[in-house]
């Protein structure tokens, strides 16, 4: 791809560690070419450098399901869902969890973009929602290629009025953080980005009213972005239960089949969540692209004040942060 692709967007990027979503970032300046050289001289041939060739860098080790540290997910989850608390996406403490967010990716080694988009007033459960801007967050490592085959996991960062969002979706996003720390000095067998989705959360009964952020990002891929992707994974409330759901808006498919393969050869129980479009992953998928979802299962603090970092179980955070990372291999 002509750029990389947290950066190719007709949508607005705003540059990081932007607390305030208003103003755009500056370009990033363009390199200059030296204007202290001079013509070559026939002359005398040059003596061959007697340094020695550097040895090269050793191969970074491949990623593997025991790289991940719960702890990082852990913390994040407090940040999130203890600190921050209630965010839907178009509100200051939105971006206070993006701000936070987007420090931890960088301190990773990750490479982040701010991708602005627009966000209609709505209204969840009888209670108004305001409009306004949000933002994706797109991390990268700079191995994205123009038509080279890549995959996206993703989460939304987002809640719903009133609810601390611990299990929805702090666990979610808390999860990818923990992937972007174990992956950031290891291979893995494609090239990975990662999004913090804004403004998932309903703002209505029909199906666009909802997935605001993840629309955005799939309507910014050009045709050869779409061609090379090879899948998109949504984290979607994954830290409640002792199976990891595996989500798909129809039929188990091919993408499914090997989330449960690797699930399988790591230890990591699973169940199929057929008919699964209420996350992420569905802004892809209804549009010609591959996606599956982790995560769903049902908990007393659903969209509610009662979703406290409490309701967190750490094993199932650990089991698909592992199972995450197994895949991404």
């Amino acid at each position: 791809m002509r750029l990389p692709l947290a950066i190719a967007v007709p949508l607005v990027l705003v540059a990081s560690a932007c607390s305030d979503p208003e103003p755009p970032g500056t370009p990033e300046a363009q390199p200059s070419a030296s204007s202290g050289a001079s013509s070559p001289t026939a002359t005398s041939a040059p003596t061959p450098s007697s340094t020695p060739t550097p040895d090269p860098e050793p191969r970074r080790p491949r990623l593997g399901p025991s790289d991940v540290d719960l702890d990082t997910a852990l913390d994040a989850v407090g940040v999130l869902a203890g600190e921050i608390g209630p965010r839907p996406g178009h509100t200051r403490a939105y971006f206070r969890a993006a701000d936070y967010v987007e420090r931890q990716l960088t301190d990773f080694g990750w490479t982040v973009a701010r991708q602005r988009f627009p966000t209609p007033a709505g209204s969840f459960d009888g209670q108004p929602v305001a409009a306004g801007p949000s933002v994706n967050l797109i991390a990268t490592r700079g191995d994205v290629r123009d038509g080279e085959p890549y995959v996206v996991v993703g989460a939304h960062l987002d809640t719903v009025p009133l609810s601390p969002g611990a299990e929805d979706n702090a666990s979610g996003v808390a999860t990818m953080l923990a992937i972007a720390e174990a992956a950031a000095g290891r291979r893995t067998r494609l090239p990975v980005v990662l999004v913090a989705f804004g403004s998932e959360e309903p703002r209505g009964p029909s199906d666009d009213d909802h997935h605001y952020g993840s629309r955005a990002y799939v309507a910014s891929l050009s045709g050869a972005q779409r061609r090379s992707l090879e899948a998109m994974v949504s984290l979607d409330r994954v830290g409640v239960g002792g199976v990891v759901p595996v989500g798909t808006p129809a039929e188990p498919n091919a993408l499914t089949d090997e989330l449960q393969a690797v699930a399988e050869k790591i230890g990591v129980p699973t169940q199929i969540d057929p008919f699964q479009r209420s996350s992420d992953h569905w802004s892809f998928v209804r549009d010609g692209l591959p996606g599956a979802r982790l995560g769903s299962t049902p908990y007393a603090g659903y969209h509610s004040p009662g979703d406290t970092p409490s309701v967190i179980d750490p094993s199932q955070l650990e089991r698909t942060a592992r199972l995450v990372a197994g895949w991404l291999r």
